[in-house]
């Protein structure tokens, strides 16, 4: 467990939580590891929820499908993040949406009725564990305002502004974690105008690019 607790010690669930307990905690939860291979299916729409997922290497695409059958990306999320966090401290029994390996990854599976229920081995750091738990689903929801409200842009243009400004985080030079056909499911566009709108928007002296590395101008 010790390369696993340096992989996502800087998550800010562990936050206030050294090595020892990181492991006891573990042990605690029932904690187990997997593998995926790039492309690899880790939660399908529609699965049970019964555990919280915490990657310790690799990367995955959260998504989700309509009825029709088209997907859309929600999220990209890498090492040291979560996943069905969320979906199980809600108590909603089967996932809304799917998580895929976006490349070879390794996961742990945390029970996550041990996460939020009292422990009966009173471990000292459970309620810290619960306080940053808390904390996390309160930056996720903040996230999810933030998609909202770039999906909410009437025009494909006002879209990708507001998503440049959440990527780059006040930097003029930054990388994005999608290809073209990713970053258009995310921002639910076609992907043919987003790319002649990116195209447009380098013409006219707002931006600079090459492959998935943007600079705005």
């Amino acid at each position: 467990m010790k390369n696993i607790y340096e992989a996502v010690r800087h998550n800010p669930l562990w936050a206030g939580i050294g090595r020892g307990d990181f492991e006891r905690m573990l042990h605690c939860m029932e904690a187990k590891t997997r593998e995926f291979g790039r492309g690899e299916v880790i939660l399908l729409s529609g699965d049970r929820v019964e555990s919280i997922g915490m990657i310790y290497a690799g990367s995955v695409t959260v998504m989700k499908e309509d009825k029709d059958g088209n997907t859309t990306i929600l999220t990209e999320l890498g090492a040291a993040e979560l996943f069905g966090e969320v979906f199980a401290c809600a108590g909603i029994d089967e996932s809304p949406v799917t998580v895929q390996a976006s490349e070879p990854c390794g996961i742990v599976f945390i029970n996550y009725r041990k996460v939020i229920a009292s422990c009966p081995s009173a471990c000292a750091f459970h309620a810290r564990l619960l306080e940053n738990m808390l904390k996390l689903i309160a930056r996720k929801t903040l996230l999810l305002n933030q998609k909202i409200e770039i999906l909410s842009k009437r025009t494909t243009r006002e879209k990708l502004i507001a998503f440049f400004d959440m990527q780059r985080g006040g930097i003029k030079k930054f990388t994005i974690p999608y290809n073209r056909e990713e970053m258009a499911r995310y921002l639910c566009v076609d992907r043919s105008a987003m790319s002649g709108e990116l195209g447009k928007m380098r013409d006219d002296g707002l931006i600079r690019f090459r492959k998935n590395v943007f600079e705005i101008l």
